[in-house]
């Protein structure tokens, strides 16, 4: 059945009025003229169920023709509210005019030589700003392979080869990836790794700083986590043989756990004092996301490695190993590397994505997001007890969903305020180890207008239910 609903005038912003980022000059308006999802993307997930494996899951399944500010255009033509970023990768917004610009005159000039058979000096730039930009004044290098999993996986190799230990510490609640290495770093059984054993041997689960759940309370979390870790570190693995501690400076598809404050220098120095390598996944937290160009500059840590990928191009396949050199220098000629890393197209969108971020001034521009969406939710918290603690900084920012009068971690209610925001034109995702955690992703293009509306519907769909 097909609907029609009228989109409400924003304030200050006409329905018509063009982006100044994104591809297609695209109205910041919500507009639907169907049912979501509608007759065009249900033929084509009809398709897809064909054509593609089931595992390949689907969160909202509306086919995309156009993206850019705040909005994703469908093939029925609704227009919805953009608050998942494609999982924080168009940060910058969808075919942001730079990105645009920069690929489309690289892709007539060459699209692929592979760097480690003649180089381009695109790459080269990329790993010069990267050196520049990423925390600590000590000589870096860098280098480029194509996703998050795979920046992770190579940071392990770097940190076992130059210590010439094996063992490897991560946490509770992480997420690093799903290659054989980073599923096995990854924490939540489903759907990242059931069925997939046996898992990569040499890996160390310790607990997280997780203020909410914390047995004794948030005031004690960093303290006693950070003991907790280290003494397991020392009784079960012995400090001289870990190669490296992998943490998300705020954990991701864990549900945007922010590690009690504290916690993540206790670690640092813990291995700063041991020669294990400090490695900060920020694939999810990088460039300008959390309100700082990366998170774990919030409290001054400066990691021996950092990881990076999705918001690092605007889209584009990319991701970076960024290190000491003394440690990446150590490994051998042809020891690092693969055939399609740093491809001169994704390096292009990089270039602009750092660009933009500087000229636009999004680092301010995410803090600002945070500031318009934090009280409007701690406002929903104290009006719903569903709402067990809304946490975050910049535009990264979530809520847990509890059965009332508990901390039961509630996923049925979570699920359904997620189809009745999909349902008005709001694309919303979830996290966390338990399934009850909304995380907010808006690009950092999106107007106040558009943020405003959003959080107006997410607050109709929890009163609803």
């Amino acid at each position: 059945m097909s609907i029609e609903r009228e989109v409400q005038q924003q304030p200050g912003v006409a329905p018509d009025q063009p982006i100044t980022q994104g591809g297609p000059t695209l109205p910041q308006e919500r507009r639907l003229v169907t049912e979501i999802p509608g007759p065009k993307s249900r033929e084509m997930f009809a398709r897809k169920r064909s054509a593609v494996p089931p595992g390949i899951g689907t969160t909202l399944p509306v086919f995309v023709t156009h993206a850019g500010g705040g909005v994703l255009v469908d093939a029925d033509g609704n227009s919805l509210i953009d608050f998942g970023s494609g999982i924080a990768v168009t940060t910058v917004g969808n075919a942001a005019p730079r990105v645009v610009e920069r690929v489309r005159k690289q892709v007539a000039d060459f699209t692929h030589t592979c760097f480690m058979v003649t180089p381009y000096e695109s790459y080269v730039e990329v790993c010069e700003r990267l050196n520049a930009l990423t925390p600590g004044d000590h000589e870096k290098r860098s280098f480029l392979v194509n996703s998050g999993a795979e920046a992770v996986e190579n940071a392990v190799k770097v940190a076992r080869h130059a210590t010439g230990r094996q063992a490897v510490v991560v946490f509770d609640h992480g997420y690093h990836g799903r290659t054989l290495l980073t599923m096995t770093l990854t924490a939540k059984n489903m759907p990242y790794k059931h069925g997939f054993g046996p898992y990569a041997p040499e890996v160390y689960r310790m607990p997280m700083a997780y203020p909410f759940r914390w047995p004794t309370g948030p005031e004690n979390c960093a303290e006693e986590a950070a003991a907790q870790a280290i003494d397991a570190i020392d009784k079960q693995i012995g400090a001289r043989n870990v190669a490296a501690i992998v943490i998300e400076p705020i954990q991701g598809e864990g549900g945007f756990i922010e590690p009690a404050r504290g916690f993540l220098p206790a670690l640092l120095a813990y291995a700063k004092a041991n020669g294990i390598v400090f490695i900060a996944d920020e694939v999810q937290t990088g460039f300008a996301r959390t309100g700082r160009m990366f998170a774990c500059e919030d409290e001054g840590v400066v990691p021996d490695v950092i990881c990076t990928a999705k918001g690092i191009a605007g889209g584009l396949p990319l991701a970076a190993v960024t290190g000491r050199a003394e440690l990446l220098d150590a490994v051998h000629v042809g020891g690092l590397g693969g055939t399609y890393g740093g491809n001169p197209l994704a390096c292009e969108a990089a270039l602009a994505v750092l660009d933009t971020i500087e000229a636009d001034g999004l680092v301010e521009r995410a803090r600002q997001i945070g500031s318009v969406m934090l009280p409007r939710l701690h406002a929903l918290a104290e009006r719903f007890d569903i709402i067990g603690d809304v946490r975050g900084r910049g535009a990264m920012i979530a809520i847990e969903l509890v059965v009332p009068g508990s901390k039961e971690p509630d996923a049925a209610i979570t699920g359904e305020i997620v189809r009745r925001c999909h349902a008005e034109g709001l694309v919303v995702l979830t996290a966390g180890t338990y399934g009850n955690v909304l995380r907010f992703l808006p690009p950092l293009s999106i107007p106040d207008t558009l943020l405003e509306e959003g959080l107006s519907i997410l607050e109709k769909a929890i009163a609803s239910v």
